[in-house]
């Protein structure tokens, strides 16, 4: 399969390219959404492309937003993204874009972690919490949490890095009432995808959700929904506390980066043909495991 690295439509105007997905201008009402085949990992792009992973993304998300439906809107408009570019563009959006509602975005990632891993362990360690939440001690790598946590964390440009937030900055920055909101939200979508993906042998340890409003200010989930790229998935049979799991998400891309003792500042290296394929394999797994259904 053919990597798209970077999408080159020339019909639309481009409005920006995020760290994974092209994003252009349909009219002043929507926006076509290209997801790439580019790979981020501690907030750096990579100059690998992943074959195929853009259409991988864009087909879980798309699952998810229709699993969600009946408890939040979502951005989707059920245009065909190949109706809004010329015929010879076709190619670069079929399976991997959507044409999406213009919404004004929140400023912030609703984080929902229901296992200690990654940034949360690591604040855990120093701190006995997490973005401000005090946990019991003793707690091992990867435990199952008490109950599961909002940690927000603010949106960083391309080359940045997120930054882990506690609940008191995330209501300055959208006001209580939102805020509130957000968090409630996000804790139901994600106890309602844990227990779905749980029967599928996959544990969804953290995710990470994107909310904005629509033009009457409706709360609306946005940009991609519980993909590989945003959530960490582990094989339930395999989970053990005390150790950094094995998963179907870009963590086996940060296990190997960490191993080279990169330093998480562009530029990225170059991907090894192993781990492209090992990712790719991975991300196939989560989707199959996801839309198959239990007999």
């Amino acid at each position: 399969m053919n990597a798209l690295f970077e999408s080159t439509l020339r019909t639309l105007p481009l409005i920006a390219r995020g760290k994974v997905r092209d994003i252009y201008a349909v009219g002043d009402t929507h926006l076509l959404i290209v997801t790439t085949d580019r790979l981020s990992a501690f907030d750096v792009v990579f100059p690998t492309p992943i074959p195929g992973k853009g259409i991988l993304l864009n087909t879980v998300s798309n699952f998810w937003f229709e699993f969600f439906k009946d408890l939040i809107p979502n951005h989707l408009s059920g245009i065909d993204p190949g109706s809004v570019v010329s015929s010879q563009e076709r190619a670069q959006v079929a399976g991997r874009a959507v044409v999406a509602r213009r919404l004004q975005a929140l400023p912030l990632e609703a984080v929902v972690r229901g296992y200690l891993e990654g940034s949360g362990w690591k604040e855990y360690q120093a701190s006995g919490s997490v973005c401000g939440i005090a946990l019991p001690s003793g707690l091992e790598q990867a435990a199952r949490l008490p109950t599961p946590l909002f940690t927000p964390a603010t949106k960083a440009e391309v080359g940045a890095h997120d930054e882990n937030i506690d609940f008191e900055r995330a209501c300055a920055l959208l006001g209580p009432d939102m805020a509130h909101q957000v968090r409630a939200v996000s804790l139901q979508l994600y106890q309602k995808a844990a227990a779905y993906a749980l029967e599928r042998g996959i544990i969804i340890a953290d995710t990470k959700f994107e909310f904005g409003l629509s033009p009457s200010g409706e709360l609306t989930l946005m940009d991609e929904v519980l993909t590989p790229d945003s959530s960490r998935f582990w094989p339930r049979h395999r989970y053990q506390p005390g150790t950094s799991p094995e998963s179907f998400d870009k963590q086996f891309v940060r296990n190997w980066l960490e191993s080279i003792h990169w330093n998480k500042q562009p530029p990225a290296p170059e991907l090894p043909v192993q781990i492209v394929e090992g990712t790719a394999a991975r991300y196939q797994e989560a989707l199959t495991r996801l839309t198959t259904r239990l007999s």
